[in-house]
């Protein structure tokens, strides 16, 4: 067997999540690819939530609407997905205590958890022993999983899964794959390494769907590697507390979502204006305003480019997976630092909130880099004109200098001015990194292309459609290109992967097609455009039927 799609639902407050991780987990020891993706209402208990597990032997960042096991802990589960199942490969597993079925393999799972005094959450550990038994996965791998990441009653956790294997038979045998085993982490895990791995010294969030799970995973992590993680009252209080770390010399980024950003939006100005690096991870999500707030979107694109009064440099990428996810928020924290600018990483709930199996190996060379200091020769200007407008830093620890920074026009040592030439040169200084650091961009792959390279269609898209746009992509025989960075946009790069294309496809989650209208500005049309903005993403399935519609 090639790959397996599993999908286990129940009610919110079930532990769907932690069990669809404990299953990804599972299945990848056995060498297989994971994916995960999580559908959850905004509410914190009742209402349907389920996760669907996909494994393959090819390397998979997206889902599809069939399944081959479903695993149901309530009535809604099997009513609302039995149509996803494949036909005669395909199982329900459901709770017979709380579940009634015309098919499928029937657990006691209510009452085995009743038997053991156990608490009802741990019905899902009846139900993945269950699992495990039916697709022939060993009882050995089950408990190495569970000792791993069960870490509260294991030993019971443990005997409720094997009362449920025990009660289960093999339906189907799913083999050992040859490849190696790879962790699987969240997209959000994967920004907070990048950060870290970048230089993080500070990160500031307030809550906010889907960015949240970063704030979470930096919180855990702050003595290992003396982070501050701050939770502040407001999102602008996040932003100026960054820009005060940044001021300190100390590297920050912060976290948030459209509404959040919105109240950010004149720290970003001051960023611009005071030469202060920061990173700004941007989770977007369906609106306007709150929208759906635990779904996903692409609806920021023009945001993140535009936001701000008056004109200034900034840096923008948007990732598509867990490995790029790690490299560009490091590269991000380094172009930040290198050319004292804000910079914004675009994610989605998809990829925030999606789980990957993650290669290390295979994310790119990351190079530390140091901002440009101050070499303590004559006084100290802040705002040093210079060749590339990059001015030499230095901060308030050192005696010797004084660091003036300023939101207001200002001359080279942040002395504030009206003057009109002054204001000219102050303003070129500031834009002609862009110059620089679009040139510095030729050495990173910021335009990817897959697929068929040789074919006159391309399939376009950018952000977290990459899985799904690269799998569709190969199954049609397409060409696939992905563009990373936004701001400076890297033109050259993608004009060379555009050569040989007739027609262009472009896949977006938002409802106008952000991606292609930006394109518009640079003379590129867009043939096609396939649009989704229900807050779900596209599926394996659900695409490739829309873009054999186009072809």
């Amino acid at each position: 067997m090639d790959n397996l799609s599993i999908l286990i639902a129940g009610r919110a407050g079930d532990g769907i999540d932690k069990s669809s991780l404990i299953i990804g987990r599972i299945l990848g020891q056995l060498g297989y690819y994971i994916y995960i993706y999580r559908d959850y209402p905004s509410i914190i208990r009742g209402g349907h939530t389920f996760s669907i597990i996909r494994c393959s032997i090819d390397k998979i960042a997206a889902h599809s609407d069939n399944v081959d096991v479903l695993i149901a802990l309530n009535q809604d589960s099997v009513d609302f997905h039995k149509s996803r199942l494949t036909g005669g490969k395909s199982l329900i597993i459901y709770d017979s205590t709380s579940v009634k079925s015309d098919t499928g393999m029937a657990i006691p799972a209510g009452g085995i958890i009743k038997e053991a005094k156990a608490l009802d959450l741990m019905r899902n550990s009846c139900m993945i022993g269950a699992m495990c038994r039916a697709i022939g996965i060993e009882k050995d791998i089950l408990e190495n999983v569970f000792r791993k990441d069960v870490p509260k009653e294991t030993e019971l956790n443990l005997k409720v899964a094997f009362r449920g294997f025990e009660e289960a038979k093999e339906f189907i045998k799913i083999e050992k794959s040859k490849q190696k085993s790879l962790p699987i982490i969240t997209g959000s895990e994967a920004i907070g390494m990048g950060l870290i791995k970048g230089g993080l010294s500070a990160y500031i969030s307030y809550p906010m769907t889907p960015s949240s799970g970063i704030l979470h995973f930096l919180a855990g992590l702050q003595e290992e590697y003396a982070l501050k993680v701050i939770h502040p009252e407001n999102e602008i209080a996040v932003m100026l507390m960054a820009l005060g770390f940044s001021y300190a010399g100390k590297k920050a980024a912060v976290g948030t979502s459209g509404g959040g950003f919105c109240l950010m939006i004149e720290g970003l100005s001051f960023s611009g204006m005071a030469e202060l690096p920061v990173v700004i991870i941007l989770g977007q999500r369906p609106g306007p305003s709150t929208g759906l707030p635990t779904y996903t979107g692409q609806t920021e694109l023009n945001f993140a480019l535009s936001a701000g009064h008056g004109d200034f440099m900034r840096f923008v990428a948007a990732p598509g997976d867990s490995e790029e996810a790690y490299y560009w928020s490091a590269v991000s924290m380094n172009l930040a630092w290198k050319y004292q600018l804000p910079a914004i990483i675009l994610c989605d709930k998809t990829l925030n909130e999606g789980v990957y199996s993650f290669d290390i190996d295979s994310a790119g060379e990351i190079k530390a880099e140091s901002p440009l200091l101050w070499d303590k020769k004559g006084e100290y200007k802040r705002y040093q004109d210079a060749k590339t407008g990059i001015s030499p830093l230095a901060f308030p620890s050192d005696e010797n200098a004084i660091v003036k920074v300023n939101s207001y026009e200002h001359d080279e040592s942040g002395i504030t001015t009206e003057e009109k030439d002054l204001t000219v040169k102050m303003q070129d200084k500031r834009c002609r990194k862009a110059e620089y650091l679009l040139e510095e961009l030729e050495q990173y792959e910021t335009v990817k292309v897959y697929g068929n390279k040789n074919s006159s269609i391309a399939l376009l898209f950018w952000g977290s459609n990459k899985g799904v746009c690269a799998e569709v992509g190969a199954k049609l025989g397409l060409k696939v290109i992905q563009p990373i960075v936004f701001s400076p946009f890297p033109l050259k790069q993608f004009k060379e992967a555009l050569k040989g294309v007739k027609k262009i496809i472009c896949v977006e989650n938002n409802t106008f097609g952000q991606l292609a209208d930006f394109l518009k500005r640079y003379g590129v049309d867009v043939d096609h455009r396939i649009l989704k903005y229900d807050g779900r993403p596209f599926t394996v399935d659900d695409l490739t039927k829309q873009v054999i519609l186009v072809l």
